[in-house]
């Protein structure tokens, strides 16, 4: 069983941020394989369904991106779940905009700016001209979410890296 998560923050009011691009893109991959986000558990809205012949949990934590963890956590305790089998979708600072990366481990998180810069920045909305650009992007995420569960984490990443 695989867990992926998308992160971003729970409530209209951030719908459009850049930070909740992972909420978007785990949407549009729960749309394209037909699952439905209608459970609540381990402080996040999840969908459970096969993808490619694998079993995933989709999740959706509804506390903060900063307190994400607490939900994953829950989550991976809940479904038994090895982190080699969790996937994690967020926006990343050190990425031009449209820019997909697969990558074992984590981001460093924009480290060159102060973190008041970046709070403003995370939580402002897309510009028009950004929101064409990552629309665009959406659904490559999905199909590098499918080449990873059949493929492996080796081929994701040459092939969309």
């Amino acid at each position: 069983m695989k867990l992926i998560v998308g992160l971003g923050n729970p409530g209209r009011g951030y719908a459009n941020n850049r930070h909740n691009v992972g909420f978007t893109c785990l949407n549009h991959f729960a749309r394209t394989q037909g699952i439905r986000f209608d459970k609540k558990q381990g402080r996040a809205r999840i969908g459970i369904g096969e993808v490619a012949g694998s079993k995933v949990v989709l999740a959706k934590p509804q506390t903060y991106m900063n307190l994400s963890g607490q939900s994953v956590g829950l989550l991976i305790n809940k479904f038994d779940i090895s982190l080699d089998d969790l996937i994690i979708i967020h926006d990343d600072l050190d990425l031009p905009l449209g820019k997909i990366r697969i990558r074992q481990g984590g981001s460093s998180g924009g480290d060159e700016f102060s973190e008041a810069d970046i709070i403003d920045y995370v939580l402002s909305d897309f510009t028009p001209g950004e929101k064409q650009a990552i629309a665009g992007v959406i659904p490559r995420v999905s199909e590098a979410i499918v080449c990873l569960l059949t493929e492996g984490l080796t081929a994701a990443m040459n092939k969309y890296n």
